[in-house]
């Protein structure tokens, strides 16, 4: 429960293939947050850390990722998901003129 099977697609073809990441390794950079590793971080404590990143981001006076920009592109790939399953084909997100993601 304390693994994540992660798939690079950029990898280089002879170390290609799925990752195990232990998300409570020593340094992981919200472990000083909670308890020892090996102890379960759960989908609730994802908003504990956004309100941090975002609080961290107001006193450095920047803006923590993700943007509205992410939440944008994230969007657009979803949409791209639903069109490929009612299709059943391979399709890419919209793209606007400038070649950015819509």
């Amino acid at each position: 429960m304390n693994e994540l099977g992660v798939y690079f697609e950029d990898d280089a073809p002879d170390v290609m293939g799925f990752r195990t990441v232990l998300v409570t390794e020593p340094d992981h950079p919200y472990t000083a947050a909670w308890w020892p590793p090996g102890h379960i971080i759960g989908y609730e404590h994802t908003f504990v850390h956004t309100i941090k990143d975002l609080l961290d981001g107001i006193a450095a006076g920047k803006s923590p990722a993700p943007t509205f920009e992410d939440g944008y592109r994230c969007q657009a790939v979803l949409d791209a998901v639903e069109r490929s399953v009612e299709s059943k084909t391979w399709t890419q997100p919209a793209r606007s003129d400038a070649g950015t993601l819509q």
